[in-house]
């Protein structure tokens, strides 16, 4: 089996150890992302939905930047919502902040009972540059 090539952003390495799962995988030119929420470094939740939000863009940025990317980087996206039809319209305001411009990644948005206590999650893939595909 091949070893994983897994990014840490800085300064979360151990919240990610102790869930047992890892915040990215490069392989084969792409970058995976697991879904972000909007947690704080202790692991908790923001406890503004808007804040939440606006962190779990934080710590997707954060990977992104670990791995030599930017969300300009990314080519598809899932967003998972609790209530999305209560949590949309501030999704859709914060998300603005971060998106940037035409053509726009894929989207799916996926509606969701539980989050691990969370309303919000996010999950990318993005495109390698040839000089970060190879770690």
């Amino acid at each position: 089996m091949t070893k994983r090539d897994v990014v840490f952003p800085p300064g979360r390495q151990a919240l990610y150890e102790q869930n047992r799962y890892s915040p990215a995988v490069r392989a084969n030119g792409m970058l995976f992302v697991s879904g972000q929420v909007g947690s704080r470094e202790d692991g908790s939740r923001e406890p503004e939905l808007e804040s939440e939000v606006r962190r779990a863009f934080e710590n997707l940025n954060a990977i992104l930047s670990a791995a030599g990317c930017t969300f300009d980087d990314v080519v598809d996206v899932t967003l998972f919502l609790v209530d999305p039809e209560g949590i949309i319209d501030t999704v859709w305001k914060v998300l603005a902040e971060f998106w940037g411009d035409a053509p726009h990644p894929t989207l799916t948005g996926v509606g969701v009972t539980w989050l691990y206590g969370f309303n919000f999650e996010i999950k990318v893939v993005a495109q390698l540059s040839k000089e970060d595909a190879r770690g």
